[in-house]
């Protein structure tokens, strides 16, 4: 692995602060912020995408067709 080197601005520095208070080092607030921005970019994508798919002519049209499909089946 190898190391990272940034320059961190006033509102950076200060939110180092924050989350070091604690005791956490530096590197483990950085690492934990990483992954949580990774995290909510992944969850942002993912959100979007279902948005589009729920939106889409087509895949509601066949969700429709299974449904009506599939009434025949149920028990109730």
């Amino acid at each position: 692995m190898g190391t990272i080197t940034f320059r961190p601005d006033d509102e950076t520095e200060r939110a180092l602060a924050e989350l070091t208070a604690d005791g956490r080092s530096v590197s483990v607030a950085i690492r934990e912020a990483v992954l949580a921005a990774a995290h909510a970019h992944e969850d942002d994508r993912l959100r979007a995408e279902s948005l589009a798919l729920a939106a889409d002519p087509g895949d509601i049209a066949e969700v429709r067709a299974v449904l009506a499909d599939m009434e025949p089946l149920r028990a109730w």
